[in-house]
């Protein structure tokens, strides 16, 4: 079975598709850049997949977090959480901004002109693979006409116990310095990686629908069966959950103790804005 579902953005099963273009230009849609994901032995060479079928289910399953980025909705979905927004303030929207416990993937940021107002943290997670997604990559090709080697090798795997444990740990680390300061932390994932994290894990404490009086927030999506003429699938929001420190603690079994004022965090993150970082939910 053909198992990559998604390449370079686009639906393997899309019709009308110039393949040998797409291929040869290896730009991720979602970022605007080359695809960043290349192999070790051909770092020229992008792999570009970004979503694979996984799972006994076979799910469409993403591997690569700016999949989740198209549209931005994922960023829309969390305007209702900037509780201090005001008519008239701007959005911003920054990357890579450190915070206590690690680095945060996103802020959405509601500001006055030059000052950060109020801001959401957003963590995207999506599932690491055992194993190489080359061979499938490169069956793949042969399907969608373009003739090349399929090497031996074992398939590909999810590793789904890594994957969850890490990104709730790290919300862990992270999660603490939001409550300090009356802030959301907002953790977006697909609805095959919430339902594992179900099962393993101690979710049944979490308020679900999400309470906006929370500072954690799970927001997991799904993909939407592809519509014709559409190049790829459409996400769609499935699940808010939300909880406090102690649910995270409660989930791993840990205890934390991380704290930073608010004037420290709105400093930092308004020394970041500028007109580049300017964002419009339309």
């Amino acid at each position: 079975m053909d198992k990559i579902v998604e390449l370079f953005g686009i639906n393997t099963d899309a019709q009308g598709i110039d393949w040998g273009t797409i291929v040869a230009l290896q730009q991720c849609p979602f970022s605007d850049k080359k695809c960043f994901k290349t192999r070790k032995s051909e770092p020229d060479v992008a792999i570009g997949t970004c979503t694979v079928l996984a799972g006994r289910a076979m799910d469409s399953v993403m591997i690569c977090p700016n999949r989740l980025i198209d549209r931005h909705k994922i960023f829309i979905d969390c305007m209702h959480l900037l509780t201090k927004h005001q008519p008239g303030n701007d959005y911003h929207l920054l990357s890579e901004i450190k915070i206590p416990g690690g680095k945060l993937d996103y802020v959405l940021v509601s500001a006055r002109g030059s000052h950060a107002v109020d801001f959401v943290g957003i963590e995207l997670q999506t599932l690491d693979t055992t194993g190489s997604v080359w061979p499938a990559r490169m069956s793949t090709l042969n399907r969608l006409g373009i003739p090349v080697t399929v090497p031996e090798g074992k398939p590909y795997g999810m590793n789904w116990k890594m994957t969850a444990k890490t990104i709730l740990v790290q919300m862990h680390h992270k999660a603490a310095t939001f409550a300090n300061i009356n802030r959301h932390l907002v953790l977006v994932i697909q609805d095959p990686l919430l339902d594992y994290m179900r099962r393993e894990f101690t979710f049944d404490h979490f308020t679900d629908p999400a309470d906006v009086v929370d500072t954690v927030h799970f927001h997991s999506y799904g993909m939407q069966p592809l519509e014709p003429g559409q190049q790829r699938s459409d996400l769609v929001l499935h699940s808010r959950m939300s909880t406090d420190v102690a649910g995270i603690e409660r989930c791993l079994g840990l205890k934390n103790d991380a704290a930073v004022e608010e004037s420290v965090l709105l400093a930092r993150i308004s020394s970041k804005l500028t007109d580049m970082t300017l964002w419009s939910p339309l």
